[in-house]
């Protein structure tokens, strides 16, 4: 039998990789973080408990990778869905799925939203991975087609209410309301509340008056 060649021995690698993270988004979802274990991730994932160390340094940079791997993923396929918008109104259309889309994690996956957030704030904090310099370059991708002139600027902006929007979601016995979260959002960047996937109801506090041009209202 012949040796694989380098190409297949690199998939095999990626789909190890890809299976460890998805076991880890799955399993903290499930059971919280303090209750799944490297080796509960790697007996999800049909892995050797050795393939865990050897790709990630520890369990916080594990579920951090997976988190942003989850959020690309439902990014791209909120910005993907049917139907493609295309001509001048492309461009906020794709911010508001883009907004969309991570408040929405935050109402489907609490828990493992609520942890991933947590995480960040320890003392080891905000992991540079692979993962999330996809979810960053699409998110400033977004940004240009939406006619983002100073991207420098613009991005951080955008992550920091963006990752505020889902803590406040997330608080423990004070949670803001997604619809009014996502209003101001909407608000910041000039979109129409009818634009991507608006909640069910009318909007909160008169948000569409504040939103839609006058001759719309």
């Amino acid at each position: 039998m012949s040796p694989r060649s380098a190409s297949v021995n690199e998939e095999l690698r990626r789909r190890s990789r890809e299976r460890l993270l998805q076991a880890t988004v799955d399993l903290v979802s499930e059971r919280g973080y303090e209750a799944t274990t490297l080796g509960d991730i790697a007996d999800r994932a049909g892995a050797a408990r050795g393939l865990v160390s050897y790709y990630f340094p520890g369990k916080r940079q594990l579920l951090q990778s997976a988190v942003h791997r989850l959020m690309h993923r439902t990014l791209t396929a909120a910005l993907e869905r049917e139907p493609v918008p295309s001509g001048e109104q492309a461009g906020r259309e794709a911010m508001a799925r883009a907004i969309d889309a991570i408040l929405g994690l935050a109402v489907e996956k609490p828990t493992l939203m609520r942890t991933h957030m947590a995480g960040i704030l320890q003392q080891e904090g905000f992991v540079a991975c692979d993962e999330q310099r996809r979810l960053a370059a699409l998110l400033r991708e977004t940004m240009a087609r939406y006619g983002t002139a100073d991207l420098d600027a613009e991005y951080p902006l955008l992550r920091a209410l963006l990752m505020g929007a889902v803590v406040a979601v997330l608080i423990p016995g004070a949670p803001m309301p997604m619809p009014r979260l996502r209003a101001e959002l909407f608000a910041r960047y000039g979109l129409d509340w009818r634009l991507g996937t608006p909640p069910d109801g009318a909007p909160p506090g008169g948000a569409l008056d504040r939103l839609l041009p006058h001759g719309q209202r």
